[in-house]
């Protein structure tokens, strides 16, 4: 590709700049953002080549357009892209919702719809910003597309091919499809983990607590570093599904507290056993899809 747009040069969009320069997938990448000193930094960094003085000049004979800022940014963000969106130009994002990413850009770009093609990086960090990237952030990582009926092959095959580049494996799925599934295997945990740190944080004995906290705390709230901005987002973003699996949880919870108020060992221990199998054969599935072939093989 010639030249790339990223709205949002931080730890999704500056590893995405980062992957394809280092794959020699692109000649020029813009920057666009909020913040003058975040633009100006991955310039330093050598992620983008150009801060964008205006949207216009920014989408001036562009192959490909990231969106990689909160969720909410996005329809703003489409709407000062519809004017200056040339026909070659494809427009993708990043977030991690897609029914309602989906519905704001129908609105903001109207017949221009077929142009984008959503979707969402399987991949992070709970650190931020353009110091955070790298451009081996995608290797091994799986990246959902939610191509649109109006998408031309070709289109799609571009925002394919340039995660390909980054080192990704490129899955497909329906946007519903998309939504349901994160909300509980990704959108869920990082509520948990917010909500557990901000309930000690507000005892009265939060600094002894977290005194004492260790790995196992360390681990399961690790993701709770994550941009509280980003989070709030896809919350509101995702709400419907979001709240079916909090209902769904705590009906666990529910379970596992009578369980315990009962002195119930055998139901404890059943619902811990088959916990750690579900979590054992999951690892194991991943260990196996991450085996090169020829290890595989030897194995």
């Amino acid at each position: 590709m010639n030249k790339i747009v990223i709205f949002g040069v931080g730890l999704i969009g500056g590893s995405f700049a980062a992957a394809l320069r280092e794959a020699g997938a692109v000649r020029d990448v813009v920057g666009v953002g909020r913040g003058a000193a975040s633009l100006l930094r991955a310039r330093e960094l050598g992620l983008i080549d150009t801060v964008a003085e205006s949207v216009e000049d920014a989408l001036r004979d562009a192959d490909l357009v990231l969106l990689a800022a909160p969720v909410a940014q996005t329809e703003a963000i489409l709407a000062a892209i519809e004017p200056w969106l040339q026909p070659q130009t494809v427009v993708t994002d990043a977030g991690s919702i897609k029914g309602e990413v989906i519905a704001v850009a129908q609105r903001m770009l109207g017949d221009k719809i077929a142009q984008f093609v959503p979707g969402h990086p399987i991949a992070g960090r709970e650190t931020t910003g353009p110091d955070a990237a790298s451009a081996d952030l995608y290797v091994g990582k799986k990246v959902v597309l939610t191509p649109l009926p109006q998408n031309r092959a070709e289109h799609v095959a571009r925002v394919e091919r340039a995660w390909q580049q980054c080192g990704a494996v490129v899955h497909a799925m329906s946007a519903q499809e998309h939504d349901a599934v994160f909300a509980a295997v990704s959108h869920l945990p990082h509520l948990l983990a917010f909500a557990l740190v901000d309930e000690c944080a507000g005892r009265d004995n939060a600094d002894q607590l977290f005194r004492y906290a260790a790995s196992g705390f360390r681990d399961f709230t690790r993701i709770a570093g994550s941009s509280p901005e980003m989070w709030r987002d896809i919350a509101l973003s995702n709400q419907s599904a979001i709240l079916d699996e909090l209902d769904a949880y705590m009906r666990q919870i529910a379970a596992m507290r009578d369980a315990l108020a009962a002195r119930d060992g055998a139901t404890l221990e059943a619902m811990f056993a088959n916990a750690q199998r579900a979590r054992h054969a999951w690892l194991q599935n991943i260990e196996k899809a991450e085996t090169p072939p020829e290890q595989d093989r030897d194995a």
